[in-house]
């Protein structure tokens, strides 16, 4: 299988980081996490005050992921992505419509990812990992991070509506194979099912 280039999506909690390592050691490709509290000066701020922090944040990932996708391209290397840029703009819409960005600053966004885009090959796929938002709530207390102490079942209620929504548009353009992750399953079931959608796809396009 040559190199590939795959985005891990989930709600919060869900354990992308673990099954991200697990199946770029399994493809012996590099993996690209998300920034956590460790690296990410704005996530507790956000949780803190998500008005007044989440459109600076969003931007800031916005940058943080672009320069990761860059990375992932041109070192010819593929790999493995925890959370994509098309992602964020799951959060960003979310957080949105919830009266927490500002629609004009969510068009600034929305432009200068679009601007953005036209520089960013896409993943080969997307592995969704499916939950819901008891369950992602169950999860991120129990690895209990300061940080994330704030979130409310409400907010994962709404994330995953707009995870929905971002599922049924981004596979028009992106193959997306959803994994059933309220119980944790075995990584080579997961990398067998990358391998035959990555076969799928590529008799379809020799077709």
């Amino acid at each position: 299988m040559e190199r590939l280039y795959i985005g891990i999506s989930g709600l919060i909690g869900v354990g992308k980081t673990t099954i991200s390592k697990k199946i770029a050691e399994k493809l012996n490709v590099p993996v690209f996490f998300e920034p956590t509290e460790k690296d990410n000066e704005y996530l507790k701020d956000f949780y803190a005050d998500m008005k007044t922090n989440a459109f600076p944040m969003q931007i800031y990932l916005l940058q943080r992921r672009f320069t990761q996708q860059q990375q992932i391209i041109w070192s010819g290397k593929g790999g493995v992505q925890d959370r994509t840029i098309y992602e964020d703009s799951v959060f960003c819409k979310m957080l949105t419509k919830s009266g927490l960005i500002r629609e004009k600053d969510y068009d600034t966004y929305m432009k200068l990812f679009v601007t953005m885009s036209n520089f960013m090959p896409k993943p080969n796929m997307i592995i969704h990992l499916d939950v819901t938002p008891e369950e992602s709530l169950r999860r991120i207390r129990l690895r209990n991070r300061d940080c994330e102490s704030t979130i409310t079942l409400e907010y994962l209620k709404e994330l995953k509506e707009a995870y929905d929504d971002f599922l049924d548009e981004i596979s028009m353009i992106i193959p997306v194979i959803r994994v059933d992750w309220n119980e944790f399953r075995p990584v080579d079931e997961v990398v067998d099912k990358i391998a035959v959608e990555y076969r799928r796809i590529h008799d379809r396009v020799r077709v």
